[in-house]
């Protein structure tokens, strides 16, 4: 007594002739044609003590079943073949009867021998393993799927496209279309495959048994085998390859499903019809923030798939934006429900060039959040009225933040909080719109001129980390940290960045810092050569005449720059620009040094006494209220005394102390050197030039041709510091041995806290104990 299962195709037949073979006795065939002499047949075997071989037993009727179940239990020997599923009484007890006197066979896909061997039957020939590999992936291991597909796996043969012909010609129409479904190989949620049937749960969970059991699925039961979905697809013409896609999306929308997911089903299916297109066009809306690279490409295939341009004008319009990629917002139109998210857009692309007054009158001019978006370009323009008006529009929570932020930037030291809550509310929930700047960077800007580089890097580091903004806004992001860095002092991200942004296709703010960043280095490696190179970049960015307050800083070594090289013409417009924005935002003081500054650097790179003097004067006549302001106003009297050849190296020396605690140690050497070629005391030039080179020493710009050790990022002079810190020293002492001011010492060790990652004086030593080994 034997039971074999399989579904169909899986040699149940085959089967049973084997155990015939073995049993070395006499064999009767029962089959759906043979059931009009069962019982003579019966009575034969009992007769002859004969083998009596059921196939396809779940094709018999229920009277033969019985009659067969009868002869099971009076001692007729029976092997029976059937599919998985049994779906009739009469069919469980025939099984009941033959199983409990023998062994239950399942047929399951063959084994790689038994395929090799079927494979070389049909070739006449060995198959390679390649073959093999692709015969296995066609037919799924099973054997008549397998001998049609063996000469060629990748084709569709007649033999079983006519197999299919025949079972879904009488098929009803619920169980075609979902073999049809399931041909496009999709992995699709059983309420979506409900819904492109038209069956419901029960239905369409009986009609998968029944393709399974007719050896069309993959042993699981999920898939179609992939030969025989070919060749199903493969006998659908074209419109009604292209109704099926359309059922299937209309499926999808009306499911509720994930439209990028959708998509990515409907891809896979080649899909190209109406609402294959609006899926599409789904996924891309779903992405454009935080991947607007795919984004794109789904707004291609809408477009492929027959999509109205003007329904993805706006969505592409969002995603190439963040990409960096020119916006033609005279292309095609928006949809007239759109044009406000072209309008903000258009707003964005206009910052991102570096035009913030552009920006905010396309802002103004937006719907919500539009005019919020607006605040900080109004701002750092000097509309301040108007910014303040804009702000009491209506946003979400990180942009009202970031608008608040900006309204309290002419005090850069009170914006500074504010911005970082900004953009901590900004990675918590990103605004759905393209937004113009984030307050990472607009922070990072501002602590600068607050004499905060920690911050700045902090707000940086997690902007580039996060991805925040997109790559227009990595890009800006990383290219304000190398700038932030080379200004206190450390090259080495500079040197990185440049030879990363070389040949780039930057838009115009991020030209603007790169042209900085390209002039500071060279200005601080003393290359007048690489000065000139560096100009290139800078002249046409400055020709531009489009700054604003927030860049200030950054044009400061541009307009340097241009009074080394004696290209006067370009100085004078652009610092009347910003003498204009900050006339207009009242002279509030941070900025008003700032540009004093840059006025008295002018002055120190042309070697004139008197405008030097003029600048010292300025800046002499303002209140400062931050230790960066203070410094920067205290030395500019000493340096304009010194360019008058008046040189007092203890006062020299305590003023560029105190610039390079105000992380302005660049500033701090050269006032120190200018001072020890201008005094006539050998020893006082002496001791000038040697802590104007120790200055300078900080972070050189690194030579990759001659590697040193690594301290973990730490410059010289920070292992310097860390080192007498592991000793025990206090910032008083190490001052002392160093020749350093406390408060400079006290930079240094935060220097070091930074770029450990640590917060605590106990996790710093713990660190430093690990990376600075004692000396022998």
């Amino acid at each position: 007594m034997t039971v074999v299962v399989g579904v169909d195709g899986s040699g149940r037949s085959r089967r049973l002739g084997e155990i015939a073979a073995a049993a070395g006795r006499p064999a009767v065939r029962v089959t759906p044609a043979t059931t009009d002499d069962l019982q003579v047949l019966l009575d034969q075997a009992r007769a002859d003590d004969a083998l009596v071989l059921v196939d396809d037993a779940h094709h018999l009727d229920p009277a033969t079943l019985r009659s067969l179940t009868v002869a099971a239990h009076g001692g007729v020997s029976m092997a029976i073949a059937r599919r998985p599923t049994i779906t009739a009484a009469e069919l469980a007890d025939l099984d009941e009867a033959v199983s409990r006197q023998g062994p239950v066979e399942q047929l399951g896909p063959l084994a790689p021998a038994a395929l090799a061997e079927l494979a070389e039957e049909v070739l006449g020939r060995p198959a390679t393993a390649e073959q093999l590999d692709a015969l296995q992936v066609a037919s799924a291991g099973l054997a008549a799927v397998a001998v049609a597909v063996a000469a060629d796996p990748a084709g569709t043969p007649p033999a079983l496209v006519a197999r299919l012909q025949r079972r879904f010609a009488t098929a009803g129409r619920g169980v075609a279309g979902l073999a049809a479904v399931l041909a496009l190989g999709l992995d699709l949620a059983d309420d979506v495959v409900c819904a492109a049937t038209g069956l419901d749960p029960a239905e369409a969970a009986a009609t998968m048994r029944s393709l399974r059991d007719e050896g069309l699925l993959t042993p699981d039961g999920e898939r179609m085998i992939p030969a025989v979905a070919r060749a199903l697809l493969f006998d659908l013409p074209p419109s009604e390859r292209r109704r099926l896609h359309e059922t299937v999306a209309t499926a999808l929308l009306a499911t509720g499903a994930d439209p990028v997911r959708a998509a990515g089903q409907l891809r896979a299916a080649r899909a190209r019809t109406p609402t294959a297109a609006d899926v599409y066009r789904q996924a891309g809306d779903r992405l454009r923030f935080t991947d607007p690279g795919s984004a794109l490409t789904w707004y291609d295939d809408a477009l492929d798939a027959g999509a109205e341009p003007s329904t993805v004008a706006a969505g592409r319009a969002e995603a190439a934006t963040l990409l960096g990629v020119p916006v033609d917002l005279d292309g095609p139109a928006a949809a007239p429900a759109d044009t406000g998210r072209i309008a903000l857009v258009a707003g964005a692309a206009a910052a991102y060039d570096g035009r913030a007054a552009r920006a905010a009158e396309a802002l103004l001019g937006a719907d919500a959040p539009g005019p919020v978006l607006a605040v900080p370009a109004l701002v750092v323009t000097g509309q301040l009225a108007a910014a303040r008006t804009a702000a009491t529009g209506s946003a979400p929570l990180p942009v009202r933040r970031l608008a608040d932020a900006a309204l309290a930037m002419t005090d850069p030291a009170a914006a500074l909080p504010l911005l970082i809550e900004a953009a901590e509310s900004f990675e918590k929930a990103p605004p759905p719109v393209a937004v113009p700047d984030l307050p990472h960077a607009v922070g990072a800007l501002v602590a600068v001129v607050a004499g905060d580089s920690a911050t700045a890097e902090h707000l940086l580091e997690r902007a580039s980390t996060s991805g925040a903004g997109g790559p227009v806004a990595l890009d800006r992001h990383r290219t304000l940290l190398a700038w932030v860095r080379m200004r206190t002092g450390r090259y080495d991200s500079a040197v990185a960045e440049l030879r990363r942004l070389s040949g780039a296709m930057l838009p115009g703010r991020e030209r603007l810092t790169y042209a900085g960043l390209t002039a500071g280095i060279a200005r601080r490696s003393g290359d007048i050569g690489q000065l000139r190179a560096a100009w290139s970049v800078a002249e046409p960015v400055l020709a531009r005449r489009a700054v604003d307050l927030s860049q200030l800083e950054v044009v400061e070594e541009l307009l340097v720059a241009a009074a080394r090289l004696r290209h006067h013409q370009r100085i004078a417009p652009v610092l009347a620009d910003l003498a204009g924005i900050i006339d207009q935002l009242g002279r509030p003081t941070a900025w008003t040094v700032s540009l004093s500054w840059i006025r008295l650097q002018i002055a120190v790179v042309g070697e004139e006494p008197a405008a030097a003097a003029a600048a010292a004067d300025e800046l002499g006549s303002l209140d400062p209220g931050g230790f960066r302001q203070q410094a920067q106003c205290r030395a500019a009297g000493r340096w304009a005394a010194v360019l008058a050849g008046e040189v007092d190296p203890e006062a020299v020396l305590a003023d560029a102390a105190e610039l390079a605690a105000a992380e302005l140690p660049w500033e701090s050497s050269r006032l120190i050197g200018q001072a020890a070629v201008r005094t006539t005391d050998a020893s006082a030039a002496r001791r000038l030039l040697e802590r104007a080179r120790e200055l300078t020493r900080m972070d050189p710009v690194p030579d990759e041709s001659r590697p040193g050790v690594s301290h973990g990022g730490l410059s010289d002079r920070e292992v310097e510091v860390a080192r007498l810190v592991l000793a025990g020293r206090t910032h008083r002492e190490i001052g002392t041995q160093l020749f350093l001011s406390p408060k400079t010492v006290e930079h240094h060790v935060a220097r070091i806290r930074g770029k450990l990652g640590v917060t605590t004086r106990a996790e710093m030593v713990a660190t430093l104990r690990s990376l600075l080994p004692e000396e022998s």
